[in-house]
């Protein structure tokens, strides 16, 4: 960092969630969240005194040391990168739950930091997490978690901001799983259980065989795709049922966990064919097959009430669909080699956004900006235009 230049550490305290939801009794005495910003050196826009301020926030990963801090913070927005209470471990994640951390970053921001003007930079799976809080600050109904149980929210803890930056923007933790997970699964306590016909990962499913790169067949993917929906339904239906029986037996718990094996069966990340973009072959985390069967992926473990909230059909935590019910002005930044989020995706956003959201293609970039500074220097310079436009 250049000298002069400091990143500050930003302890925010939270209202407490469910019982557990940490490990840590100190963190359950005093919930807090943290997170890390750098300060912006001079104000941007017509308003010489008017000091902008932005979040890049995701449910669980840390964004404390996200690349846009450094470099928005730079062209005159101070930059908070904020983590969840659930930094690191989504397991009992409750989306709803992440909306409350959000809003008390949006207090920080104005409050502690006197920004007059807030954008929500939504990166990967923050993109659902901004598009949803905003919805809900402009419009609150969150009086109820998924699974029914009060969730203590009321719509002051939930400020609205002034505007959505979207990069490399999923649609959404339910979207993911459900174009994700693998349908050749036949025995859910068996990770190794396969039925051959179903499995994207055999080359017996290839059009051409053996032969490399893979090609998927329209008959193929119409029966894999109804299959993934099939799995998705019945886990749902089993997550309610069991939720159902703990909760009307005396004295029992009001959660538990379990493992969704095998969460990382998206034919795209092998037939290139399919939603084209720039990318390459295999998932943002290597080699797709190995993530797959790998033990800690996404969804893997979770709690019944968790997945109802994060992963289910009944999720209220899908981009695209909350994007459509604000009213502020969005900015979508495509990262045109992701191997995650696709020219479906796009698409899907910037319906939602009508004449409200705008596309820039970030032409070469990887989900995660590997090694671009020239590319992340880019997506600075549009995220500074849009703000000093709001």
């Amino acid at each position: 960092m250049p000298e002069g230049r400091q990143l500050r550490l930003a302890v925010i305290d939270v209202k407490p969630g469910v019982a557990m939801e940490s490990q840590s009794g100190l963190q359950m005495l005093r919930p807090r969240i943290y997170g890390a910003y750098e300060a912006a050196s001079r104000a941007i826009g017509a308003g010489a005194g008017r000091r902008t301020g932005a979040i890049v926030m995701h449910p669980t990963s840390n964004f404390m040391g996200h690349y846009l801090i450094a470099p928005l913070a730079e062209r005159g927005i101070t930059c908070l990168g904020l983590n969840s209470r659930y930094a690191g471990n989504d397991t009992v994640l409750l989306m709803e739950r992440v909306l409350q951390d959000l809003g008390a970053g949006v207090k920080y921001m104005r409050e502690e930091l006197a920004c007059e003007r807030v954008v929500l930079v939504g990166n990967s799976g923050g993109a659902a997490l901004a598009a949803y809080y905003q919805a809900e600050a402009e419009r609150f109904t969150a009086e109820t978690m998924v699974d029914g149980d009060p969730s203590h929210i009321v719509a002051a803890d939930l400020p609205p901001v002034d505007g959505i930056a979207l990069c490399a923007a999923h649609e959404g933790r339910s979207h993911l799983l459900l174009r994700w997970i693998d349908p050749s699964v036949v025995d859910e306590h068996d990770g190794l259980s396969v039925d051959p016909a179903l499995d994207m990962y055999d080359a017996a499913n290839w059009a051409d065989g053996a032969a490399a790169p893979p090609r998927y067949e329209r008959a193929f993917l119409g029966r894999f795709m109804a299959a993934q929906r099939a799995r998705r339904d019945r886990i749902e239906a089993r997550v309610r049922e069991r939720l159902a029986e703990l909760r009307a037996t005396p004295g029992g718990p009001r959660d538990e966990a379990f493992v969704v094996y095998r969460t990382h069966a998206d034919p795209r990340c092998l037939d290139l064919a399919l939603d084209a973009n720039d990318r390459r072959p295999g998932s943002v985390w290597g080699d797709a097959r190995a993530v797959n069967y790998s033990a800690n992926a996404m969804g893997r473990t979770t709690s019944l009430a968790a997945f109802l909230s994060q992963w289910s059909s009944a999720s209220r935590a899908g981009g695209p669909e909350n994007l459509a019910k604000t009213s502020v002005p969005a900015l979508l930044l495509t990262y045109t080699a992701d191997q995650s989020t696709f020219p479906s995706t796009r698409d899907a956003w910037l319906g939602a956004g009508g004449d409200r959201i705008r596309n820039v293609d970030i032409v070469g970039g990887d989900h995660y900006l590997a090694g671009r500074a020239d590319l992340q220097a880019r997506v600075a310079d549009e995220i500074a235009a849009f703000a000093e436009a709001l």
